[in-house]
């Protein structure tokens, strides 16, 4: 997904959190090497985070308070939540870890095209 949109406004950013069954135990460097090997992940991948919490990070406390998301509000339930961000900072949807990143390449689309 991020090479077929490379060139256009849209940019994946990831962080690894673990928090559900301590499935991120490795520290930063070493996710960060081990979803470039194992993945090719060529996007950008932040330090890991709390999503849940007293010390939910700033970033997932704005995400997950935004008014208007039509599915999933609140707490993040499992590992591979996606929030979609349109060009003016707010949250367009929140899908959770069963929806396949190329479902979401309608939304994604239609908000590039804003």
């Amino acid at each position: 997904m991020d090479k077929e949109l490379a060139g256009s406004d849209f940019k994946i950013i990831a962080f690894p959190c673990n928090q559900f069954l301590g499935q991120e135990p490795w520290d930063n460097g070493k996710i960060k090497d081990f979803v470039k090997t194992k993945f090719g992940v060529e996007f950008l991948m932040m330090d890991k985070i709390n999503v849940n919490g007293d010390d939910t990070h700033e970033v997932y406390k704005f995400l997950r308070s935004r008014e208007g998301i039509r599915d999933n509000p609140g707490k993040i339930g499992w590992n591979f939540g996606k929030f979609l961000v349109g060009k003016d900072g707010q949250v367009v949807q929140r899908y959770g870890p069963r929806v396949a990143p190329n479902d979401i390449m309608p939304d994604i689309q239609a908000e590039l095209k804003k």
